[in-house]
This record gives structure tokens, C-alpha cells and sequence, in this order.
């Protein structure tokens, strides 16, 4: 039986094993949507508030379960405010199909309303796309774009139809399973003995591992090789969740806000063990000083990223954990006595130099709440520190809860300090950056998993999507919005302070916003805290609560995030401490 276009489109997301797409409607996708309508049963459509929130929505849903996410924009204005979250997804490797609308082929180039060539625009950031303009290669084409989405180093795929596309009619087979990733690369033989070989010569090994650990499935395999080398680890911000922060052998993220043992610890390393991670810049400062002191085995899905970014003396391109397996069957468990010692030295000195920097952050008098201060009848100097505030969330947050970020120094202080126990329960934007994209994300990430979402951002990223409000209230999606609200763009003002004479350029924000009267206009419930006997009455009040709750907490605008590597600077130039 011939089957319309836009009814293909929706058959083959459900052969798929696609339950949920983020979107939102318009002219060019009226078919599919109707389509939408009328499968409700066996799809879910999440109407957000700005198609840039369904990208990253669809990017939240994709982290949290390793499924490929689906997002659908109309054309034209449509379609390109998908692009932050495509570009997005694709600096993170994060599978996605995004699905647009176009005006029929017949007025493709000539100028049409809402008419725009997304395929060229997205070029740069996905691993493919396609503009399909013939029905008989639609269910083909959707099912191609899941298996680039999910092969390999994943990423996001852009599918162009245009409207007489949609409705043209044609037969359609379904397939009886989902498409399968193309095989994977495993790694040569001769070289994962070189590499078991470089390490059983070394005195000093680090393990540096990123999010490819995550996306691989290799957690269980990597603390195993670990705990075989007596190695300390060490993670880039998209590795995060890979294991358990609490885990005896993790020194915690390095790099520019990395901590201090961590970073200390690789740089006096004499050999770095690279995996699936990509030696971006926030993680190495000066190239050139970077790996001075050490050798480096690099292992990667992606032979592009060998090579790349940081010479190595041993580069390997193979699936992380089957090398990780095979390099752990070859190497005879050597201890190393004196480098565990010296960890641990490093793990001292980091603890004295934080105490010694929460310390003078604390007799820093706070111009936020020094009124509410002396209301309380409390010093001057009393105030919430952002460590406070993730230690009070964590304390009362769920063991299963995801925690998701917006971009910033929220962001850095999160990843410093939130307790993570389980592969994919810290989503945040790594290699874009993007402000605004917590939102999204933490809704995406919620209906994926079915579990309370706990999104940690700032008054800047916050003011970015915060329209998507009204898709969390009108979802019911049970999630936690914690603002750490310092009136300015901290960590631009954090650079102004360190690197440009204290010039506050545009990011000190004077506005008047209202957190908690506009989370209300929106239909959730809200908190202001300035202490931390009200943060913890907000916090149960917000977990004991099933759907949305912001909870604006006051922060110093000069609290800094520390450890930092002066940008271009090296492990020499650290700060841990302003005086």
C-alpha cells in the first residue's frame, strides 16, 4: 500500500526505536505533523518553546541514553534556529537526527517564503546531511542517518525534505529490526603491545580519559585497567560520570578549572594514557609546554583527533573498550609504591589549598547580601558559596537524579564538586560552550530517562532559553533549576578581573528579574535563598515537589572559579588562590 511521505517519515522513527522527537510546527511540516497527530500512540512529540530548545532537548535525551535524538523545525527561521544545538551535538558527539521542512523542489533557489539551504548551512557541523527531493529514497535515507548518527565517534545528521516530499505518496517496507552501526575499528594487535609494553616501562603512568569512555561503554573496563597499572586517573569535562568521583584512583577533571591534583598530577607524569579524548585547549594550555615532561599512548574512535591537537609517541585508533580489555590482559600488574605516595601528596595540597581559598572567599564581604545580613542579625562576612550550594542540592537530591548545566562558572563549580556515581548522569556543553543550553538539555534528559533532572545555571545562561519553562511545566517534567545568581557574567568578569584592569565591559547585567515571580507566572514554584538554612527548606520543599521548581540562590559577584590556567598559559602559570 502506497503511504504519503510524511506518514514514511514517522513510520520509519518508530521502526527506529525513536519514542520521543522535539520539535515545533509550521508551514513546511503541517504533513509530518499531522502524521505526529495521528500516530500519538506509539510517538511522543514534545512541543517546546523555540526550536533551539528541541535540539537541545533532543541532545539531553541522546546523553542520557546513548539513543540517537530526534528533533523536527519547520524551514526557513525554523530550521536554522536548530543550528546552536546541532552545532552543539556535534562539538560533543552526540548522536541526533535533525529532521526540516523545505519548500517543495519546484521553488528550491528561487527566494521562497521561509525558504533557506540548511543543508549548506549545516554542513560544518554534522557528520552528514541530506536534502531528499525523490520519495522513493525517503525511508532509506531517514535509516542512513540513524546509522552515521550512531556509528563510530557519534554526531548529528540533518535530514532536509521538502513539502511535496511529504506529500507525495509511495510503497513503504518496513524493517523488522533498527539499523545497526557500521563495524567498528578495533585496534592493531602489535600496536596495543607496544603500548602494554610503554607501560610497564613507566614509572609514573596518568590515565586522561573523555566523554569517547562514556559513549563507549567502557567505565567497568577502564577502572579495571586502572586498578592493573596502579595508575591515578584524570578526566576532560565530557568525562565526567565515567566513574565514580568517589573512586579511590580519581584525582577529578584537569585542565584550565581542572583540580589541582589532577592537572599537578599528569604534568609530573612520564607517561599519559589517552582515551577517547581529544586534547582540546581548555585541557592542555600551551601545547608546547603541555606534554614537556611526558610521553603520551593516545586511543581514540577517531582517527582525525590522533595526532591532531597533541603530538603522540604512540597513537592508536580502535574501539576504546575492547583496547582497553586487550591492553589490561597484557600488562603483569606492576605496583608503584612512590608515585601512590606522591598522589597523595598531591591530594593534600590540594586540600589545603582549597580550605585556604574558601577561606578568604568566606571573609570576602558579599554586596549581594550583606542588607539580608544585617536583617538576620548575622556577620557581615556570612554568605552562600557556590560549593554550599552543590553540597546542599547533592545532599538532597536523588542517587539517580541527572545533573545537567548551563555554561559558565555555575558550570566549573558543578563539575569540581557534584558527586557523580553513574555513566550519563552529567550532561553539560563541552566543546561549544553554549550558553542557554541547560533548559533544553535538562527537559530532553527527563523524558529520556524518566527521572527528576537537576539543572545547575546562571543568571546570564539562565536569561538565554529560560522560555522553555513552559515546556517543563506543560511536560510535568519533574526537574530542579538551581540559579546561582551573581547579577553579572561571571566568568567573562572573572577574566576583566584577572586579564583587563577590572574593565566590567557589558557584564555586569542590572536587570530587575525576578526568578520566583517569573517561574510562577510560568506555572512552577520558586525559592530565593541567600543563606544555607533556607537553601536546605528550598531544596526539600524543591525534591518533595513532582515538577518544576527554581531556586534563585544569591552569589558574590567576585567569587572565582579556581584552580584556573591563565588562557595560553600552562600548569607553571596556576592560580589557586587570589589574594
Amino acid at each position: 500500500m502506497k503511504i504519503s511521505g510524511a506518514k514514511i517519515v514517522v513510520e520509519t522513527l518508530i521502526e527506529q526505536g525513536c519514542d520521543t522527537v522535539f520539535g515545533y510546527p509550521g508551514g513546511q511540516v503541517i504533513n509530518l505533523f499531522d502524521e505526529l497527530y495521528l500516530c500519538r500512540d506509539r510517538i511522543t512529540h514534545v512541543l517546546t518553546a523555540h526550536e533551539q530548545g528541541a535540539s537541545h532537548a533532543a541532545d539531553g535525551y541522546a546523553r542520557a541514553t546513548g539513543k540517537v535524538g530526534v528533533c523536527i523545525a519547520t524551514s526557513g527561521p525554523g530550521a536554522t534556529n536548530l543550528v546552536t544545538g546541532i552545532a552543539t551535538a556535534f562539538l560533543d558527539s552526540t548522536p541526533m537526527v535533525a529532521i526540516t521542512g523545505n519548500v517543495p523542489c519546484s521553488l528550491i533557489g528561487r527566494d521562497s517564503f521561509q525558504e533557506v539551504d540548511i543543508v549548506g548551512v549545516t554542513m560544518p557541523i554534522t557528520k552528514h546531511n541530506f536534502i531528499v527531493k525523490d520519495i522513493s529514497e525517503l525511508a532509506d535515507t531517514l535509516r542512513m542517518a540513524f546509522k552515521i548518527a550512531k556509528s563510530d565517534r557519534p554526531g548529528p545528521v540533518l535530514v532536509d525534505i521538502p513539502k511535496d516530499v511529504q506529500t507525495a505518496l509511495c510503497e513503504f517496507t518496513p524493517n523488522a529490526q533498527p539499523v545497526i552501526p557500521y563495524p567498528t575499528c578495533f585496534a592493531p594487535e602489535d600496536k596495543l603491545k607496544q603500548a602494554a609494553e610503554m607501560i610497564e616501562n613507566a614509572e609514573r603512568p596518568y590515565i586522561y580519559f573523555g566523554g569517547g569512555v562514556i559513549t563507549g561503554k567502557a567505565s567497568e573496563q577502564l577502572i579495571a585497567f586502572a586498578n592493573r597499572i596502579d595508575a591515578p586517573m584524570g578526566c576532560s569535562l565530557m568525562g565526567l560520570s565515567a566513574v565514580p568521583t568517589d573512586n579511590p584512583r580519581f584525582l577529578g577533571m584537569q585542565g584550565m578549572h581542572g583540580h589541582y591534583a589532577s592537572s599537578m598530577a599528569e604534568d609530573e607524569a612520564d607517561l599519559v594514557i589517552a582515551l577517547g579524548a581529544r586534547f582540546s585547549d581548555r585541557a592542555t594550555g600551551n601545547k608546547q609546554r603541555f606534554a614537556k615532561n611526558f610521553n603520551i599512548i593516545h586511543i581514540d574512535i577517531d582517527g582525525a583527533e590522533l595526532q591532531k591537537n597533541i603530538p603522540a609517541q604512540l597513537a592508536v585508533r580502535g574501539d576504546i573498550r575492547d583496547a582497553l580489555e586487550r591492553i589490561t590482559a597484557m600488562v603483569g600488574g606492576k605496583t608503584r609504591p612512590e608515585w601512590n605516595a606522591r598522589i597523595q601528596e598531591l591530594r593534600e595540597e590540594e586540600q589545603r589549598r582549597t580550605e585556604s581559598a574558601l577561606a578568604a572567599s568566606y571573609a570576602k564581604n558579599c554586596a549581594n547580601c550583606a542588607a539580608q545580613c544585617d536583617k538576620a542579625g548575622l556577620p557581615a562576612d556570612h554568605r552562600l558559596s557556590p560549593y554550599e550550594i552543590i553540597d546542599i542540592i547533592s545532599a538532597n537530591a536523588g542517587a539517580d537524579d541527572i545533573i545537567v548545566t548551563d555554561v559558565g562558572q555555575h558550570q566549573m563549580w558543578a563539575a569540581q564538586r557534584y558527586p557523580l556515581k553513574k555513566p550519563r548522569s552529567f550532561i553539560t556543553s563541552g566543546g561549544l560552550g553554549t550558553m542557554g543550553f541547560g533548559m533544553g538539555a535538562a527537559i530532553g534528559a527527563s523524558a529520556a530517562a524518566g527521572r527528576r533532572a537537576v539543572l545547575f545555571t546562571g543568571d546570564g545562561s539562565f536569561g538565554m532559553n529560560l522560555n522553555e519553562l513552559a515546556t517543563s511545566v506543560s511536560q510535568g517534567t519533574p526537574l530542579v533549576v538551581v540559579i546561582m545568581n551573581n547579577g553579572v557574567l561571571g566568568m567573562v568578569r572573572q577574566w576583566q578581573t584577572l586579564f583587563f584592569d577590572k574593565h566590567y565591559s557589558n557584564t555586569t547585567l542590572n536587570r530587575q528579574t525576578d526568578f520566583v515571580k517569573l517561574a510562577e507566572a510560568f506555572g512552577a514554584k520558586g525559592a530565593r535563598v541567600f543563606f544555607a538554612q533556607e537553601l536546605e527548606a528550598a531544596a526539600k520543599e524543591a525534591f518533595a515537589y513532582n515538577g518544576t521548581f527554581v531556586i534563585d540562590c544569591a552569589v558574590d559577584c567576585d567569587e572565582f572559579v579556581l584552580p584556573m590556567l591563565p588562557p595560553g598559559g600552562s600548569i607553571d602559570d596556576i592560580i589557586t588562590e587570589i589574594k
